[in-house]
């Protein structure tokens, strides 16, 4: 059996794209970090993303049923701490860091973000400490930044093309 302990420390060798979650709707606004969004099928186009079921933002996107993706390059690695908790603030401090417009969900889209995926949540199914949402998009930005930033070995790593 695979120990907790020896799951996150294998899991640090597994870098990721670094992600701001959002969503605006009735239960109001929110955003989270996280890592854990990939690709599902493109028919329908369709993300997967996990969220921690303590988190604050958890039962706002239960409520909104809708999310939007903001991918994030080097030059926002300072959101990735202040929507993850490490930072303490409160939800307009957080969306004060940063320019955000609308998409079709009215969820918050990261002007400068180096992609964005605005979503509706279709399914959620709960496993262990977190909620999976599988997420249909229903529109997509893509910035003019090309550089990604993966969190990898508890650090944060720009990438650039060759």
């Amino acid at each position: 059996m695979v120990t907790k302990q020896e799951y996150r420390e294998a899991m640090a060798r597994f870098g990721a794209a670094v992600n701001v979650i959002t969503s605006d709707g009735p239960a109001g606004r929110c955003g989270f970090t996280a890592s854990a969004v990939c690709s599902v099928t493109d028919d329908p186009p369709t993300l997967l993303v996990c969220i921690n079921r303590t988190s604050d933002s958890h039962p706002l996107i239960t409520v909104n049923k809708v999310l939007c993706v903001n991918t994030l390059g080097p030059g926002h690695q300072s959101l990735s701490p202040l929507f993850g908790g490490q930072v303490e603030s409160d939800v307009d401090m957080r969306f004060a860091a940063a320019s955000w417009s609308v998409l079709a969900t009215g969820s918050p889209v990261l002007d400068e973000a180096t992609v964005a995926f605005d979503c509706r949540v279709d399914r959620m199914i709960e496993i262990g400490t977190h909620s999976v949402l599988f997420c249909e998009v229903v529109a997509v930005r893509q910035g003019s930044i090309h550089e990604g930033l993966i969190y990898y070995g508890r650090a944060y790593h720009p990438v650039r093309p060759l």
